[in-house]
């Protein structure tokens, strides 16, 4: 039976909370374990350029993920803080969420947008080449966010390139940002996975619908749960390949002491899972295909009571309509948290953190 929306909702602020549906949880709850931000961390990040989940490390998710908080509370204004800077947003694939919460949150922080949203009007569809348009990037706008079907795209405008870039998604490769907005809403969830400590009997057991080896939101989403050993018991990939890692995720795999294993029978696992990170949608360079039927959920699945699910969307029939206002929906508010964990990642690196955030909350 579904779970009434005020049920599950849990921000401490009802004008915030009022009409949400899902699992809300409160982005005090990262900040629990430590309100103040290290500088030394956030400051890796000034003028880089975000390629792969790989450049993050447990403290710089973190801190990120403290910094989403502080914003996405409202505590402290940030309407002005990029008013100097502009974002080229440049979508060479089809996109919904990552364009338009990139292209908010630039908005939010007081910063412009210039967008490519169709590969069709540039000049790819004469045959200009990604490194020249890189090249022209330099001159209007300050960081460019990319997303492309192939894979090489990114390496190849970064060529010329000598702004910032931020990878909106590759081909088959990365989507680190989306990463970065999967483990906020997790860590809002269960703040203890990354800042705490979990006794061993309640550590968490992930189940990942998806190929790590050509699925790009779920390598970068594996990449970043692996920083977290002490407190994830198991990882159980469900998938219908017979290596659905590849051979880059497989080494980093091997080397991590959590248990990682391969399963076809989503529906015999759910009573032990707590988390399960969905997506059922895979480009592999000449089109999308979806996962099989056996890979769906609904309402009536038997999933534990406190089970949450994430979800990158866009969703097709493997995730049913009839879980979003249970508790279990969590990717509602992945989605939402997107926006603050982009607006922290663009103040981080055009190094206006300190503008925003009061010098008694940074050590």
């Amino acid at each position: 039976m579904s779970t009434p929306a005020s049920q599950v909702v849990h921000l401490a602020d009802p004008e915030r909370a009022r009409g949400r549906i899902g699992n809300c949880p409160n982005p005090e709850s990262v900040l629990q374990y430590g309100p103040q931000l290290r500088m030394d961390v956030l400051d890796r990040l000034r003028t880089s350029s975000i390629l792969s989940a790989a450049q993050f490390d447990k403290d710089l998710l973190c801190e990120l993920s403290k910094l989403a908080a502080y914003l996405q509370l409202r505590k402290y204004p940030a309407s002005k803080a990029l008013e100097d800077k502009i974002m080229a947003a440049a979508f060479f694939e089809p996109s919904t969420r990552t364009r338009l919460s990139f292209e908010s949150a630039m908005l939010s922080v007081g910063g412009n947008t210039i967008s490519v949203a169709d590969a069709k009007t540039t000049g790819v569809a004469k045959g200009e080449s990604l490194r020249d348009i890189g090249q022209m990037f330099n001159s209007y706008a300050d960081i460019v966010v990319v997303r492309h079907t192939e894979q090489s795209a990114v390496a190849e405008m970064t060529e010329y390139l000598r702004i910032p870039l931020i990878n909106g998604g590759n081909g088959s490769d990365e989507h680190p940002t989306q990463a970065l907005a999967d483990w906020y809403a997790l860590l809002k969830w269960r703040p203890e996975i990354a800042f705490g400590s979990i006794p061993e009997k309640f550590r968490i057991n992930i189940g990942i619908i998806g190929t790590p080896g050509n699925m790009r939101t779920v390598k970068s989403f594996l990449t970043l749960a692996l920083l977290f050993p002490e407190n994830i018991n198991h990882i159980t990939i469900f998938s219908e390949m017979a290596d659905p890692l590849g051979d880059e995720m497989r080494k980093l795999c091997d080397a991590s002491p959590i248990g990682i294993n391969f399963s076809r029978d989503l529906q015999g696992s759910l009573e032990y899972l707590d988390v399960i990170y969905m997506n059922a949608i895979a480009f592999l360079g000449d089109g999308y295909r979806f996962f099989d039927e056996e890979f769906q959920l609904n309402a009536q699945s038997k999933l534990k009571h406190d089970t949450v699910i994430l979800h990158p969307l866009a969703r097709g029939s493997e995730l049913s309509v009839d879980l979003d206002t249970t508790v279990h929906n969590l990717y509602f508010n992945q989605a939402d948290g997107a926006v603050w964990m982009r607006q922290a990642l663009l103040l981080a690196i055009f190094d206006r953190v300190r503008n925003t955030i009061p010098d008694n909350l940074l050590i």
